[in-house]
């Protein structure tokens, strides 16, 4: 799978803008230039996983959000992750994953 800078680049403009911080706010607080960041949200460079991290915290979204759109707060966030694992494989191996999953959710594992 190929990772697609600019959804990622447009995720971190959407968080941005919903925190109301201009990229001269965020990109003071991180310490990269105004013109690396607008890069970035244009998905035009890439940044690294510190930085990554640190705009995480400043912008309250997880970094599974910024890479692949999985938000853990969302009831659905893994389906997406699912459905491809599922479609990846043989139907022999269908089975036992979907046996594996109904034995876990028939288990009471939390005591």
């Amino acid at each position: 799978m190929a990772i697609d800078y600019s959804v990622i680049g447009s995720r971190i403009k959407q968080a941005r803008i919903a925190k109301n911080m201009t990229q001269e706010e965020l990109a003071d607080k991180i310490d990269i230039s105004v013109a690396f960041l607008s890069r970035v949200e244009r998905g035009n460079s890439h940044i690294n996983l510190k930085r990554l991290n640190q705009l995480c915290g400043l912008l309250d979204v997880s970094e599974g959000y910024l890479l692949n759109g999985a938000s853990s707060s969302s009831e659905n966030y893994l389906d997406k992750e699912f459905t491809d694992l599922i479609k990846s494989v043989s139907p022999e191996k269908q089975k036992l994953i979907y046996n594996v999953a109904k034995a876990i959710v028939e288990t009471d594992i939390d005591g």
